[in-house]
């Protein structure tokens, strides 16, 4: 395990792969940590610079005290990948993750080189969503919304299937230290990212679950439509958290995307 002091912080983080390669960041969702990227990323580290963290509240990482915005989110990742002398990466990130992306192309776009930005969007619910999200949690944690999030995260076939794998993820979800949890809860509810998604040059993949129940489709393909330098794809058979469900698949569009953008 390795930490490292950023923005304030401590993050946990893993950096794998050559060192002198084109790096790729991961970005975690709401209510998970960075192993949700293991299938995907352990392959991509015999060629790339792979570095996954933990963001602040989740997994290892420290939760500093106060509400956080977005931005606040993308500094703490700025200032990682300061510390690590990583810059002109791709960066790779789930549902908050990829809104974290889009504001670190907003505040340090000598970090990015591309982007993949899955299951999310430049708005994610509304404010009464995340109002009665926090509410919940707040009243009865985040095992009184565990069930309904699996619903969200995950297809019918992989609930029918992988049952026990089901049951390590509803684990990674109800451990995450609730007030962490309520922190991103807060963020994703401040955040419109519409004009700043117009704004980016990068070229981007956007792609999505074709059984997303968190960022369905539809948000996903508006998110893209936004971006001039984008692309869209669908992944069939895949919920909010393809890395998890389709991760041969998602690892596939990546390995293509950076072969589209490399020099």
């Amino acid at each position: 395990m390795a930490f490292v002091r950023a923005n304030g912080g401590v993050v946990h983080y893993a950096d794998e792969g050559p060192r002198a390669a084109k790096p790729i960041v991961f970005i975690n969702s709401l209510g998970t940590d960075f192993r949700i990227w293991d299938e995907v990323a352990k392959p991509l580290a015999q060629d790339s610079r792979i570095v996954r963290y933990d963001k602040r509240g989740h997994g290892l990482s420290e939760l500093r005290a106060g509400a956080a915005s977005i931005a606040d989110f993308a500094a703490d990742l700025s200032a990682l990948l300061d510390r690590l002398h990583v810059r002109a990466a791709t960066i790779v990130g789930l549902s908050i993750g990829g809104m974290i992306a889009q504001e670190l192309h907003r505040l340090r776009p000598d970090l990015v080189s591309s982007l993949v930005l899955c299951d999310t969007g430049h708005r994610i619910g509304g404010p009464e969503f995340w109002a009665g999200r926090i509410k919940t949690v707040e009243t009865g944690g985040i095992e009184s919304i565990a069930d309904g999030v699996m619903q969200r995260w995950f297809t019918k076939n992989y609930h029918d299937n992988s049952a026990d794998a089901l049951a390590g993820w509803r684990a990674m979800l109800t451990r995450t230290p609730q007030a962490g949890y309520l922190t991103a809860c807060g963020a994703i509810r401040d955040a419109d990212l519409t004009e700043s998604a117009k704004a980016i040059r990068a070229p981007t993949l956007c792609i999505v679950g074709d059984q997303d129940g968190s960022t369905p489709v539809e948000l996903v393909r508006e998110l893209s439509g936004l971006i001039p330098a984008s692309r869209f794809e669908i992944i069939a058979g895949a919920g909010h958290i393809p890395c998890v469900e389709k991760p041969d698949i998602l690892r596939g569009l990546i390995e293509a995307h950076l072969k589209d953008v490399s020099p």
